[in-house]
């Protein structure tokens, strides 16, 4: 009887150590300083985030920021596949989002992002940037960089055809198509590449007159009756006819068509700037003025965007976290913003980071212009839109109706053939 009970103290007191710990365990899985991150690009999301990370470590150095590396599309095949099977095993506490498909995470999985609404000043961020970011009136990403556009241009072809840089700002699109058979009269230079596949140019044509593919629902598609896709069309093919397209296929073929001198503009978002330094021989050749306006539309203006992204927190255990840290970096930290600037030439949405002194300072390769406070500016006159839930699905229409009014067909008919389409396939 005595070994009995000895026994059975023996193993209530293993008993009471495996379960305290077990429980010790749990307690420092939940109490861990560890919070995990998700982005794509190495030399630009990825090394932006690495140095938030070190930023960071002056507010809370016990904290261990684990940056993961994914393709954009791989991020959201995971989140799409954890998200609607409901589980949260191995999802990151922060993730970088497409801001035109932020919407359709946040409509799709409304309680699996944690509001960040209290850490962040809503103000502090370009406008256009707080429509997709936002639902219900709360904030649910932190702004992060701008596509803010420009038009590139090669000063020296621009002088060949007796214009100066002067002369494109505050421009619309008719003005740039005569210039362009001027320059390409003068020079034998087309003045830009074109992706036949490629919508781009007709994204940035319709948000520089604040419209959109959607309704302000972010939902209701308005194809048919859209003043400013119209005018979009028409611009699109009153350039190809003037010949002034140099046609491409690709991302290579896009950047060879400038690096190589074969055109004499780029109008695209801010992020080309390193892929038009990379050819050191054409320093001093370039300009950047703003974005051309649709000639037709009052309410363009010339500013647009072209992608960008904002930080996620999802709503898992470690988000208090995952939000101090997001936002005393990419939230909030003016400094920070200038060594976006300086390491990895990252513009960010952040407002009051636009007057510091990084943002000001003259770049040699285009000639002392100080093309990042430009970009800056016009950051803040880009018009608000929702980008809404389909974006890209909404593309793959109008891609081929494209096609189908450059060879002849009437334009109003594309536009209501492709509404239909649209209604029929957006439900």
């Amino acid at each position: 009887m005595k070994k009995f009970l000895a026994l059975f103290l023996v193993s209530v007191l293993l008993l009471s150590a495996c379960s305290s710990g077990s429980s010790s365990g749990e307690d420092s899985q939940k109490d861990s300083d560890d919070i995990t991150l998700w982005a794509w690009d190495p030399n630009f999301n990825i090394k932006a985030a690495e140095m938030a990370k070190e930023e960071y470590k002056g507010v809370n150095a016990d904290l261990n920021v684990k940056v993961v590396e994914y393709a954009q599309a791989d991020i959201i095949q995971k989140l799409n596949t954890s998200l609607s099977s409901g589980t949260t095993k191995g999802l990151p506490n922060i993730v970088l989002i497409e801001d035109y498909r932020a919407q359709s995470f946040l409509k799709a999985y409304p309680d699996m992002f944690f509001e960040l609404t209290d850490h962040m000043n809503a103000k502090d961020f370009a406008s256009y940037k707080i429509a997709p970011t936002s639902m219900d009136g709360k904030n649910y990403g932190i702004p992060f960089d701008t596509g803010v556009t420009g038009l590139y241009v090669r000063t020296d072809y621009l002088e060949e055809a007796g214009y100066s840089i002067k002369d494109l700002e505050g421009m619309d699109w008719s003005k740039y198509i005569e210039i362009g058979k001027k320059v390409k009269e003068k020079t034998g230079k087309q003045m830009l590449t074109q992706d036949p596949k490629d919508l781009g140019l007709i994204r940035m044509m319709i948000q520089s007159s604040g419209s959109w593919y959607l309704a302000e629902d972010g939902v209701t598609p308005t194809i048919d009756g859209n003043a400013a896709l119209k005018a979009a069309f028409e611009t699109y093919k009153e350039i190809l006819d003037a010949d002034l397209v140099k046609p491409v296929s690709d991302w290579s073929q896009f950047v060879a068509g400038f690096n190589s001198g074969d055109v004499a503009t780029v109008p695209t978002g801010n992020w080309i700037t390193p892929s038009i330094k990379a050819e050191a021989s054409q320093a001093g050749m370039w300009a950047v003025a703003n974005f051309p306006k649709l000639s037709k539309i009052t309410s363009s203006v010339n500013a647009s965007n072209l992608g960008g992204s904002s930080w996620y927190v999802l709503n898992i255990d470690g988000k208090e976290k995952a939000a101090d840290f997001i936002a005393k970096t990419f939230g909030s930290n003016v400094d920070f913003y200038q060594d976006l600037v300086k390491e990895i030439g990252a513009i960010g949405s952040y407002i009051p980071a636009s007057e510091s002194d990084a943002y000001k300072e003259a770049d040699e390769y285009f000639n002392g212009q100080s093309i990042v406070q430009d970009f800056a500016q016009w950051t803040e006159q880009i018009p608000q839109i929702n980008y809404g839930l389909h974006t890209y699905a909404i593309e793959d229409i109008l891609a081929i109706a494209m096609q189908d009014y450059l060879k002849g067909k009437d334009l109003d008919q594309v536009l209501k053939d492709a509404q239909k389409q649209a209604e029929d396939q957006i439900k």
